[in-house]
């Protein structure tokens, strides 16, 4: 007589998603930027970043919504929210041209709010130890699926509420992030969070669109040791009012430990 077979692992939870993302089908018009996923559209851009170029699969505008589980809602993510982490924005593509030629040999980097991934794509094509983070619930399975596209081994993704902090994340060479100043509150939380995340000679890197609380978060950083040593707009993005990079680097003689 046979033995009973055992049952099948149940699947993670993430999956279900993920293997619907892949599967969708080629659109019948041939049209890439016609591409149906369950409950929203997404279509292709082709970015070019130190002179390379990449095939990004994006929501197709800022108007798409679909949240049947309420994890986005369970995030604290609102409809209005939803789209944004999906739409390739002029300060994303800043810091994903910054990222291809930044240093990078012997330093781990992460990404934080990283939405489509575009820096952590680059920083991953150029072999670097990169760290992705957000806290939207599908920013994961884009990353995934335009690492895929790409023909990039996956990125390391790591799904990081900034309300929480970061346990077991260990600590970062470079901080990287664009277009996360929303409101002064997002700031305040950014700031709290990097001494837990940055090892003592770390240079953080943020790119902003100039929503006004780039010189508030400034001010913070400079409380935890940090010093601004470059905020120019880069003209490089081509828009009509450019984003700017800023880099901060630790003044080791204004700095304390996380805690202490």
């Amino acid at each position: 007589m046979r033995g009973q077979q055992a049952a099948p692992a149940p699947r993670p939870a993430f999956l279900a998603p993920l293997r619907a993302f892949f599967s969708a089908p080629v659109p019948s018009s041939g049209d890439p930027c016609d591409i149906t996923m369950p409950g929203y559209q997404t279509q292709i851009h082709e970015l070019t970043f130190g002179q390379l170029t990449y095939v990004i699969r994006a929501l197709a505008d800022k108007q798409q919504y679909a949240d049947p589980d309420e994890s986005a809602a369970d995030a604290g993510i609102s409809s209005a929210q939803w789209s944004l982490f999906g739409q390739v924005w002029p300060a994303g593509q800043l810091l994903a041209e910054a990222m291809a030629t930044r240093p990078i040999e012997g330093r781990r980097i992460l990404e934080l709010g990283c939405g489509l991934g575009l820096a952590s794509l680059v920083l991953r094509r150029r072999g670097a130890d990169v760290v992705a983070s957000d806290h939207h619930p599908l920013a994961e399975v884009f990353l995934a699926y335009n690492a895929a596209l790409n023909a990039l081994e996956s990125v390391p993704y790591r799904r990081l509420d900034w309300d929480t902090g970061a346990p077991n994340m260990g600590q970062f060479d470079m901080i990287i992030a664009s277009d996360v100043l929303y409101e002064t509150r997002h700031a305040t939380m950014l700031a709290k969070l990097i001494p837990a995340l940055a090892k003592p000679s770390c240079e953080i890197v943020i790119s902003d669109p100039g929503r006004g609380n780039a010189n508030a978060l400034s001010r913070m950083l400079a409380d935890i040791g940090f010093s601004l040593i470059a905020g120019d707009r880069q003209a490089s993005v081509q828009v009509a009012k450019a984003p700017r990079l800023f880099v901060y680097r630790r003044n080791m003689d204004n700095w304390w430990p996380a805690g202490g």
